[in-house]
């Protein structure tokens, strides 16, 4: 069976599933900020992410919800889709104790977002900067950045360029960079 992918689109959808999802098409609309963005069924896995790199031209990114063990440290790494993670890899790059996933309520009261939809937009609804914002070095090397809009089912292509030189500053967070 074919996984579901609608035509691409540029503007926000109708409907909004969620908060979150609804913040994000109004920032950047307000930064005028282009995308291009898809409507799918649900998304969970990199391998369901294949079809959407397909159609819109571009690597969709892995974001992961990862915190320290007495969860007082929260991180959202973003790294590259088919690179597999680790945690000792990741904790040495920044200098600090090893993280783990964090679990499923924290992400959903945090990020606004359930799993499979962790995404950077959910910096929007991080106002305190509780949340450190962490990129793997090679996603910055990509001209297209590809994310959920908050949900499994919408995903779209922005240039990494605006994600990092426009949208997390308009946020009041920035980028920490390490090589993993």
């Amino acid at each position: 069976m074919m996984f579901y992918v609608s035509e691409i689109q540029t503007e926000a959808p109708s409907q909004f599933q969620t908060e979150l999802q609804k913040l994000v098409y109004e920032t950047l609309g307000k930064l005028r900020i282009p995308f291009e963005r898809v409507d799918t069924e649900e998304a969970i896995t990199m391998e369901d992410c294949a079809a959407i790199d397909e159609n819109l031209k571009m690597h969709m990114v892995k974001t992961l919800f990862l915190c320290n063990r007495q969860r007082t440290q929260h991180y959202l790494f973003i790294t590259v889709g088919d690179k597999p993670f680790c945690s000792k890899a990741f904790s040495s790059a920044l200098g600090v104790a090893r993280v783990s996933f964090a679990p499923a309520e924290e992400m959903e009261r945090m990020l606004g977002t359930k799993i499979g939809a962790a995404t950077v937009f959910s910096s929007l609804l991080d106002g305190e900067n509780k949340v450190r914002i962490v990129f793997d070095k090679e996603v910055l090397s990509e001209e297209w950045y590809g994310c959920s809009d908050g949900t499994t089912t919408g995903y779209m292509k922005l240039r990494t360029e605006d994600i990092l030189r426009r949208f997390l500053p308009d946020t009041g967070h920035f980028a920490e960079v390490i090589e993993v």
